[in-house]
């Protein structure tokens, strides 16, 4: 089925920074609600909104996919879709905020070897499941009233959107970055973020 993207499948920035913020406090404070999810949470969703990684992808990370040199953090999707293999970039703040939550999990008694799982489940101590991220983005989104229509997937089609803008519009980087097999898919993005082009010309003095 061809990717079908439109202008309300991407967050706006100002939603983005709501949703890190949001996560960032609760994370800060988890003994708010008794337990450690929202420091987990708050991981996940920082992974998705600046990786891109689909939600199986985030549910299949190990720790020893985490690769965070100071000049090459990079996270390795093992098995992505296809089974393909490949290596995704992450910024600054990502890195840093992913070396804390490897020290946080040593420190509440969760594995650390490298085939552990990054992201585990409160409930058994195993893998998380694609219904429980989903699950995470909902509650995290409706604490801050994000139209209903986004979902955690919504989360690769914003990190698409801005890096394209970004990387001043190379359709290859977002293609390596999001691991699609074809550049048509990606193609998708730029067609859509080309009306950008259309709003800007007439905003032009007249």
């Amino acid at each position: 089925m061809p990717l079908e993207v439109t202008h309300e499948d991407f967050l706006t920035l100002e939603q983005v920074h709501a949703l890190k913020t949001h996560c960032r406090e609760r994370a800060a404070a988890p003994e708010a609600d008794g337990r450690k999810n929202p420091v987990r949470n708050w991981a996940i969703l920082h992974v998705a909104l600046d990786t891109g990684l689909r939600a199986s992808e985030i549910c299949n990370l190990r720790v020893r996919d985490l690769i965070l040199d100071r000049e090459n953090a990079s996270l390795i999707v093992q098995h992505g879709k296809g089974d393909k293999k490949r290596g995704v970039k992450m910024g600054k703040a990502l890195r840093e905020h992913l070396l804390d939550f490897l020290t946080w999990k040593e420190q509440v008694g969760e594995s650390m070897t490298g085939h552990a799982s990054l992201f585990v489940s409160s409930r058994n101590g195993g893998p998380l499941t694609r219904s429980a991220v989903y699950r995470i983005f909902k509650l995290n989104a409706e604490a801050i009233s994000l139209p209903a229509r986004f979902s955690i997937h919504s989360c690769r089609h914003t990190y698409a959107s801005l890096l394209y803008r970004a990387s001043e519009y190379n359709i290859r980087l977002v293609q390596k970055q999001l691991g699609h097999r074809s550049i048509q898919t990606t193609q998708i993005y730029a067609d859509v973020l080309s009306e950008d082009a259309a709003i800007a010309v007439n905003r032009l003095p007249q």
